[in-house]
């Protein structure tokens, strides 16, 4: 019985939570090169290129601005991709990278892509992960910058 409070609390907890994005603008200033490669990238603006009935179509929204309706946020953003940063945004939290994933930090796979990025797009091509990886590549910049400081 008292397992179930305590998974009832955890999960209304969570739900009191619900809008746990913070927008990408957060991430800029730990993460400037990562975020400078995201506004370069065609994700930053994937709702724009929708046309004003596309945007109201929820199958285009779902992978053109996922988080809009729950989180408030347009377009594919750090977070879509991510996680929420509410409670690992924190530097100490992001300094320990275990603690990070532990409270909410993603490590996107090739699944996660495929959510959007797959056979049933209306105007994709063939969807190649390793190489479209690398067209989003945001970081080996911003891991470079960071060894050079830790040194």
């Amino acid at each position: 019985m008292q397992r179930l409070a305590i998974v009832t609390v955890f999960f209304a907890a969570v739900g009191a939570f619900a809008h746990d994005f913070l927008g990408a603008e957060s991430c800029q200033a730990c993460h400037p090169d990562a975020y400078a490669a995201w506004q370069a990238s065609a994700h930053a603006r994937a709702k724009q290129v929708l046309s004003p009935q596309q945007q109201k179509d929820v199958r285009c929204q779902s992978c053109h601005s996922p988080d809009e309706a729950s989180q408030k946020v347009a377009n594919v953003t750090c977070e879509t991709c991510h996680g929420g940063g509410q409670f690992y945004s924190s530097t100490y939290v992001m300094k320990d990278a275990e603690l990070a994933r532990l409270v909410g930090l993603l490590d996107p796979n090739e699944k996660a892509c495929r959510s959007c990025h797959d056979n049933a797009s209306p105007s994709l091509k063939p969807f190649d992960f390793a190489s479209k990886l690398k067209a989003i590549d945001h970081w080996t910049v911003e891991r470079a910058r960071r060894k050079a400081t830790q040194k």
